[in-house]
């Protein structure tokens, strides 16, 4: 199961990487002139998490509307129907049913760390119009409309969502010195290097 999934995953980042450094590029520079227009102090943790946020949705979007692997399939709209077609060690069943969860694992978690948010109810409803709005734009590109996967684009958002609450309610139990502006910044820093190193092992 895990072949398939590393599979996946380097196809994705074949697929995306010029895309990528280009919206780093762009998004970075403009972020910096206008914190340094505006006069404002540059958090580096904070920034980074916007970032990547950032790119996150742009190499989502990007992914699920030009893949073009899925003609011999049609619109569903009956919830599980797709789902239940695949057996659990297929490579189908991995790359549309864990793939969408896992796609929007991110999703949930930034979206309630962003926002601050205690309960899942927003959560809910931003993954839901996300969804939505992917799977509308598909079908009208030619693509297919599929419920399941708004089905399980909200479960891995909800599981994003929970990752979020069990960081803040491990983030309290964290020594002061871990909460200082600094240590932030510099494990910002280790993460940024570890998934640099993580996306060249994997290409």
């Amino acid at each position: 199961m895990l072949k398939p999934l590393t599979n996946t995953l380097q196809n994705v980042i074949n697929f995306t990487w010029p895309m990528v450094i280009i919206s780093i590029v762009i998004l970075a520079s403009f972020r910096i002139c206008f914190l340094i227009k505006t006069k404002q102090k540059i958090v580096l943790y904070k920034e980074l998490s916007m970032l990547i946020f950032g790119v996150y949705i742009l190499t989502l979007f990007q992914v699920v509307t030009f893949q073009d692997d899925v003609s011999w399939s049609s619109n569903n709209f009956i919830p599980f129907r797709e789902i239940m077609r695949y057996n659990i060690t297929s490579r189908l069943f991995i790359k549309n049913v864990l793939g969408n969860m896992i796609m929007f694992l991110p999703f949930g978690f930034f979206t309630s760390y962003f926002l601050r948010v205690e309960k899942i109810h927003l959560p809910i409803i931003l993954i839901l119009i996300a969804s939505i709005s992917i799977e509308i734009v598909q079908m009208i590109i030619g693509r297919v409309f599929d419920v399941d996967d708004i089905l399980l684009n909200i479960i891995g958002g909800i599981l994003g969502f929970f990752v979020y609450k069990m960081f803040r309610l491990f983030s309290k139990k964290f020594p002061n010195i871990c909460k200082k502006e600094w240590f932030l910044n510099l494990m910002s820093v280790i993460v940024l290097i570890s998934l640099i190193i993580l996306i060249v092992i994997i290409l």
